[in-house]
């Protein structure tokens, strides 16, 4: 089962994540284009696994870069101290 299969096992791995590269003194803005990157290339390539992640890929496809950005910022923010440690 893969981490995308579920919402809040998702949620989870972000957070983990987050946490590591906080720890590796990555900065909110690395961070947030990192975010971008990764929402961006799951939109394109990757199919929608639960319902959470088809409004997500829906409002990604309508937005704009700017929209999409500020949906991988609100991600990050989701997500944050939302880790499993």
């Amino acid at each position: 089962m893969s981490v995308l299969d579920n919402w809040d096992e998702w949620k989870n791995f972000l957070g983990d994540r987050l946490d590591h590269a906080q720890n590796e003194g990555m900065d909110e803005k690395v961070i947030s284009n990192l975010a971008f990157e990764i929402g961006d290339y799951l939109a394109k390539q990757v199919d929608a696994k639960n319902p959470q992640e088809k409004v997500l890929a829906d409002l990604w496809s309508v937005a704009s870069e700017q929209e999409q950005h500020a949906i991988a910022t609100m991600m990050v923010k989701l997500v944050q101290n939302n880790g499993s440690h």
